[in-house]
């Protein structure tokens, strides 16, 4: 059986940064999938603006919706490394087309429990 993660040890830049590459940033519905399984609780809640997320289906099934809205060049890039402790870490991040104009800006701050992603918050920062 494998050594579960205390917090003292829980690489926080690694998983925030994972949650954006492999979930959010991730167009293909079977490897975000997975990759949740393995970064997020099985009874995680993601709060977002618009209202809290349940379960990693759902959760996946937001992300799907987010990169077929605002197309396909579309990306989430972190903006320095995660940092926490104690069981909470945040990451800030900024997306938009490849290449072009950051659109928005946020930070992922998440309670982390045995190594995964319990709850997630989504906060948005307002232009100007």
């Amino acid at each position: 059986m494998a050594e579960q993660p205390t917090q003292a040890t829980v690489d926080y830049d690694r998983l925030l940064r994972a949650n954006l590459e492999r979930v959010f940033n991730e167009r293909d519905d079977g490897k975000r999938d997975a990759a949740i399984g393995e970064i997020f609780t099985e009874d995680a809640i993601m709060y977002e603006p618009g209202g809290p997320v349940a379960g990693r289906e759902a959760i996946s099934r937001v992300a799907a919706q987010l990169l077929r809205q605002f197309g396909p060049q579309f990306r989430f890039v972190p903006e320095g490394p995660g940092v926490g402790h104690h069981g909470i870490g945040t990451l800030r991040w900024s997306a938009g087309a490849i290449g072009g104009p950051v659109v928005v800006r946020g930070f992922d701050t998440a309670e982390v429990v045995n190594g995964r992603i319990a709850r997630l918050w989504v906060l948005i920062e307002r232009e100007g």
